[in-house]
């Protein structure tokens, strides 16, 4: 028995189902603190989409991007900060997550690249402190 290669919109769905079960195992089988790191590697990737988007003057595929972006940062990142027992680092943790926010708000709203690109530079740097602080075996595994 053989298949004939998926073609046209019946290839980009197996691809993307694909995708969501590797992203779904890789969930189940991950640490508190791994989960973290895959919010962060969902909301870079999900600005990377809107930068790309707002290059190619997609009005809808931006302003969809960025919310998925907001979404995870502001319940998923920002929800997750233990403000009781964090302290002045949870405190200050919290106001990036706003700052990364509002510049991304601000990127939609002026179709605003220089925001965007300010809103993931601190989300690349905080996502890359959490790596090197708290998940340093997965940082390891994708470096080597």
């Amino acid at each position: 028995m053989t298949y004939s290669p998926a073609r046209g919109p019946r290839s980009q769905h197996s691809i993307q189902a694909y995708a969501n079960i590797g992203l779904e195992t890789e969930v189940l089988s991950a640490s508190p603190e791994h989960l973290i790191t895959l919010l962060f590697n969902g909301a870079q990737a999900a600005i990377l989409k809107a930068r790309l988007h707002m290059e190619n003057d997609n009005l809808e595929g931006r302003g969809i991007a960025i919310s998925k972006a907001i979404d995870i940062v502001d319940s998923g990142l920002k929800a997750s900060v233990d403000r009781e027992s964090g302290g002045e680092l949870a405190t200050n943790l919290v106001a990036s997550y706003e700052l990364i926010i509002r510049n991304l708000l601000l990127a939609n709203l002026n179709a605003d690249l220089e925001k965007l690109a300010l809103a993931e530079q601190l989300l690349i740097n905080i996502g890359s402190a959490w790596r090197e602080a708290v998940d340093p075996v997965r940082t390891e595994l994708s470096a080597g």
